[in-house]
């Protein structure tokens, strides 16, 4: 009976061994996995922490390229009050929109290169998708913006050229006007100093003979001759006079008188009593309907 007993125990301590070895295999693959999914947790986490920081950084170059309600708002009115946007200030303008522009470009390579790297390494976070789902929408509003803004730009440089024409048109337009007015009150005023002036000369009676400028007729054996003008004009010494801006002739003489046919009621010759004789024109209009005087000195 003994002899049966002692090799079954023998055995079932065999399989006992055996069991234990195993159960101790298993155990320590399980703790070899707990420590891989521990590891592969704090590397999804850590990814994940990085994720969110590329995110956060992301939205905060965002937000410095600010063109929402304060940004877009302001440079449009910027744009919309600019009546006489020069070149100098579109071009500045253009400068700064292109700056955003690069900006926005920058902020979606970003999110691009994000998405790779997530990709890459499996990680999936319904959380994080819609993140970066709201960081594209932000840049597509973005975009959206700087389209306007460009656009308006460019009308306004185009409505500035239109008016530079415009307006070179019209100051062309002034100056021929300008210079016709010119013209015409040039001539204007050459017609009223050729209406307006007169020529005279004074002279004793033989300085105006020899001239040819008057002649004695009439008379008897040399006496009673009258004293009158040749017609000629040619030879004698005349003064212009524009008798719309002056009205008196001085003649250094005791005593004169006209010659030519003037109105005695155009003029006045008054004598002070010694060498000077003034002759005042009182009406210019008849005193100028001939055009040379010739007045003759009486000592």
């Amino acid at each position: 009976m003994r002899k049966i007993i002692l090799p079954i125990l023998v055995l079932a301590a065999i399989g006992l061994g055996g069991w234990a070895v195993s159960l101790n295999q298993k155990l320590g693959q399980s703790q070899a996995d707990y420590t891989t999914l521990q590891a592969q947790e704090q590397a999804t986490s850590a990814r994940y922490a990085a994720a969110i920081d590329e995110v956060a950084s992301i939205q905060e170059s965002l937000k410095g390229i600010d063109l929402g309600d304060t940004g877009a708002q302001a440079l449009e009115t910027q744009l919309s009050q600019e009546q006489n946007l020069s070149k100098d200030q579109g071009e500045q303008t253009m400068a700064r929109i292109n700056e955003i522009k690069a900006g926005v470009e920058h902020a979606k390579n970003r999110i691009a290169d994000l998405e790779d790297k997530l990709k890459k390494s499996d990680t999936k976070v319904a959380g994080l998708d819609k993140l970066i789902k709201g960081l594209r929408a932000t840049v597509v509003e973005r975009e959206a913006q700087i389209a306007q803004l460009t656009t308006r730009v460019t009308e306004l440089q185009t409505e500035v050229t239109g008016l530079k024409v415009e307006v070179a048109t019209g100051q062309e337009t002034i100056r021929v006007k300008e210079e016709t007015i010119q013209q015409q009150t040039a001539t204007l005023e050459d017609k009223r100093r050729h209406i307006g002036t007169i020529y005279y000369t004074v002279g004793t009676k033989k300085e105006l003979a020899r001239a040819g400028l008057i002649e004695s007729k009439g008379g008897l054996l040399g006496l009673g001759k009258t004293v009158r003008p040749t017609g000629q004009t040619e030879g004698g010494n005349f003064t212009a006079l524009d008798t719309d801006q002056e009205t008196v002739i001085s003649i250094e003489a005791k005593k004169a008188r006209i010659i030519t046919a003037q109105p005695a009621s155009s003029y006045s010759i008054e004598m002070d009593g010694a060498a000077t004789t003034t002759l005042r024109i009182t009406d210019r209009e008849a005193f100028r309907a001939i055009k040379y005087v010739i007045i003759l000195k009486e000592d």
